[in-house]
């Protein structure tokens, strides 16, 4: 009987744990989100509240932090899926040039701050390499929030975030390298580096060849339920093998999310996994906030605050140099340093691994704990009080972005008229390259999550960059008339075989893109006013079959009267002085109003015929209903 009591307290301190870590993220995150301060740091605030350094109702942080890295995980995942393998290639140059810049520099100049407080170079090495890799959950979360994962600076920012996360392997192994406890070898570090990419090129395969059969069986089953078990399954199932192997989850749950990135489950499987990201994530931050222990603090307040500060700004200044190596700008770089220059999950790995070893002791592994907890706690400050107070800057000519994918559609424009023809090649499962030259416009289609570049499309140079010498269709979207003839005639020049779609401002301009070797010349109001024209007749009583013909006559009879206007179109003649333009139109015009003519009466004798068809049915059937009555 006493156990049975003692299990159902234990049920229901569970029960309550689960309500207050619910509770404290429903209060805390929206008032949070409401001052200013942003979501993360309300999760922190709610886990620091309700852990044992607070009110105490929860106290095993430990397995909280374990459970929600899973979150991380599922945002790898997500990440995974909106980049294809091509687009992952093309950022090789940034994932390992760019990380390993970052990571080597900020480790050396970290050590030696670590060295300057004391401590021997092994644990300063130890130290610094553990805050060397960026919190992903903070930095993660907080690119989501901005809508800058799909950017160019959030991509170089996920780049490097890899390359981190490829780095826990040989770090680890440099921690046993270090290790002064002697011990027998069982597994070389070659043979762990083989297990290593074995697992990899496993998950590869498996991804490439298993996973699309497999899901549509289970798509064919109707059962939502089991399409969300199987999205789970995926995720984890990655994780694990490259946990088993030495390599970190959230690597395997990317290469996952990659491998199925053009599948055409992608958009199920990220609606289905989403829920347990940002519900699993903010756990973590929870839990993140409940780790924080307020007695070690206070015990070394002043070398841990300095600790914070120092390994802080040596990180970021390092960062802010690299970037700035790399061609970012000062406002570009700035930014990339205050969001990485915290530490980061990875790091308690790290420091516990190095505790086991022997290389650093329990006094240097709290002390380093609460480093990194406070400097992922002071990173979303620092990002409010910079955005509230950092002096805005005047409005500077944008470098074109670099085109990190290029596809066989190429796109010039994303105005009104150009969303339409991207949305009907996107829907249709076409991977389009699209660029415009207003900034605004591209920083609301990359927070919608559709890949776009800023750029100056009368820059031939950056038309070559976008891919237009080996693509297969080009269309011209844009309102400049000038321009766009001139894009024309460079597209045609350099690339005679491409299928050209040009947007035409009036009949005049679509002369001049005729002239300069457009396939296809949509004139921007004309397929408008036939519909409005169609409306007019429907109006006026005519018959819908009948307005339809008409329609498509007058459409397909105007597209061939300005082809051949444009033929004989000289721009040194004015408008109606050009005597065989002025031919083509009169004679298209008596052309056109007998044929519709022609239309408008024979579907007026089918009319008339059809009525003298239903009468002689109708006199029948009374005729025969008559006989019948008569018999």
């Amino acid at each position: 009987m006493s156990a049975e009591i003692v299990e159902t307290a234990q049920s229901a301190g569970d029960l309550i744990r689960a309500v207050a870590l619910l509770g404290a993220a429903v209060i805390a995150v929206p008032l949070f989100k409401r001052i200013g301060l942003g979501s993360v740091l309300g999760y922190l605030a709610a886990g620091l509240a309700i852990g044992p350094f607070g009110l105490k109702i929860v106290s095993d942080y430990n397995a909280i932090i374990h459970l929600a890295e899973f979150g991380v995980v599922m945002f790898l995942f997500v990440i995974g899926l909106e980049m294809n393998p091509s687009h992952l290639w093309g950022l090789r140059r940034q994932i390992f040039g760019l990380g390993s810049l970052q990571i080597i520099i900020a480790s050396i100049f970290m050590t030696i701050v670590g060295h300057l407080f004391g401590v021997s170079w092994q644990v300063a090495f130890v130290s610094s390499t553990g805050f060397v890799l960026t919190s992903t959950a903070i930095v993660m979360q907080v690119l989501g929030e901005r809508k800058e994962l799909t950017t160019k600076r959030g991509q170089q920012i996920v780049s490097i975030l890899l390359f981190e996360d490829l780095l826990i392997v040989p770090l680890l192994a440099i921690v046993a390298f270090l290790s002064p406890i002697e011990k027998a070898e069982t597994v070389s570090w070659w043979q762990t580096a083989l297990i290593g990419i074995g697992s990899l090129v496993a998950l590869i395969l498996i991804g490439r060849f298993a996973l699309n059969p497999i899901f549509r069986i289970l798509a064919n089953s109707k059962a939502r339920e089991v399409m969300t078990a199987a999205a789970l399954f995926v995720v984890l199932g990655a994780a694990l093998l490259m946990e088993e192997a030495g390599l970190s989850m959230a690597m395997g749950a990317f290469v996952a999310g990659v491998l199925l990135s053009e599948s055409s489950f992608r958009h199920q499987l990220e609606a289905d996994i989403e829920p347990f990201r940002g519900l699993l994530l903010g756990l973590f931050f929870l839990g993140v906030g409940m780790s924080l222990n307020l007695t070690v603090v206070a015990n070394n307040l002043w070398l841990i605050l300095s600790g914070v500060i120092a390994l802080m700004l040596t990180k970021g200044i390092c960062i802010y140099l690299v970037a700035r190596a790399a061609k970012s700008t000062h406002k570009v770089a700035l930014e990339r340093a205050l969001l990485m220059a915290q530490g980061g999950e990875f790091a308690f790995v790290l420091f516990t691994d190095a505790l086991s070893q022997g290389v650093i002791d329990e006094t240097v592994n709290a002390n380093m704990t609460a480093i990194i907890v406070l400097s992922m706690v002071f990173t979303p400050l620092v990002l409010v009080l910079y955005e509230k107070f950092a002096p805005k800057e005047k409005t500077e000519a944008t470098q074109d972005d670099e085109i990190d994918e290029q596809h066989s559609i190429l796109i010039i424009g994303m105005g009104r008229f150009g969303q339409i023809v991207n949305d009907m090649l996107r829907h249709s499962g076409y991977h389009t390259t699209v660029v415009d030259f207003n900034a605004a416009m591209i920083k609301g289609f990359q927070e919608y999550g559709i890949k776009s570049y800023f750029g100056d499309a009368s820059r031939h140079e950056f038309l070559i960059a976008a891919g237009l010498e080996k693509a297969e269709l080009l269309v011209v979207a844009i309102d400049n008339k000038e321009q766009a003839v001139n894009i024309v005639e460079f597209a045609r020049k350099i690339n005679p075989n491409i299928k050209i779609v040009a947007r035409a401002f009036d009949r005049f301009s679509t002369f001049h893109l005729h002239r300069a070797g457009a396939d296809e010349v949509i004139r921007e109001t004309f397929d408008s006013a036939v519909r409005a024209g169609k409306r007019a007749l429907e109006a006026v009583g005519m018959e819908t079959s009948t307005v339809k013909e008409i329609a498509n006559y007058f459409f397909d009879a105007s597209r061939r009267e300005v082809a051949l206007m444009a033929q004989v179109y000289d721009p040194n003649i004015k408008m109606f002085q050009n005597t065989a333009m002025r031919d083509i139109a009169l004679e298209y015009d008596q052309r056109m109003a007998e044929r519709i003519q022609e239309i408008i009466l024979r579907a007026q004798q089918e009319k008339e015929e059809k009525e003298e068809q239903d009468s002689d049915t109708t006199e029948q059937t009374l005729e025969g209903v008559s006989e019948i009555v008569e018999r």
